[in-house]
């Protein structure tokens, strides 16, 4: 079984909590395993944080992680955080913390990396194409490091349909992520 991890997109609620708690609870009618607040645009950040954590709670949905920031993941008590390739040096901030991590990860290199450091979870990316990100990795390469890697890695990257997901599932990935795939 593969695991889902529901990434969300500010297109969708802009700076409105109001709106942000109704495309949460869109994402947990879908049976999402994980799902992370990821918003690098909004200047009221922590505020929509914030409604993002209480919304899950509110619903009994525990697996809630914030994207970038070990402090307020801590302080609105997220189950973890989701920090970017450029984020390795607070790996153990986060760990020190209790909080789940995960590490976005685009190469062998970086896996390795954030596997030593002590990441709970890596995703690996792009899987397939996707507007901005790069060549896709292909299913065979995910496959790889999969079978040699020994981290739990979520493919990432241009997953739109159930196709894809069973594609992915074939792997022995740990789960999938998207934005596009939970959206209507």
């Amino acid at each position: 079984m593969i695991f889902s991890y529901a990434i969300t997109d500010p297109q969708y609620y802009g700076d409105n909590p109001h709106l942000l708690h109704v495309s949460i609870e869109k994402l947990l009618c879908k049976k999402v395993d994980f799902i992370c607040f990821r918003d690098k645009e909004s200047a009221s950040y922590e505020l929509l944080a914030q409604s993002f954590i209480l919304t899950c709670k509110d619903k009994n949905f525990q697996k809630s992680l914030l994207h970038g920031d070990v402090q307020l993941a801590c302080k609105l008590r997220a189950y973890g955080v989701h920090l970017s390739s450029k984020q390795f040096s607070k790996i153990s901030d986060a760990k020190k913390q209790g909080l789940f991590c995960v590490v976005s990860t685009h190469n062998e290199e970086e896996i390795h990396q954030a596997m030593a450091l002590g990441a709970d979870a890596v995703t690996y990316s792009p899987i397939f194409s996707t507007p901005n990100k790069g060549i896709p990795k292909g299913l065979e390469d995910l496959k790889e490091k999969v079978a040699k890697i020994n981290i739990k890695i979520i493919a990432l990257g241009g997953i739109i349909s159930d196709k894809q997901i069973a594609e992915i599932e074939s792997t022995n990935a740990f789960a999938f992520a998207s934005i596009r795939y939970f959206i209507d």
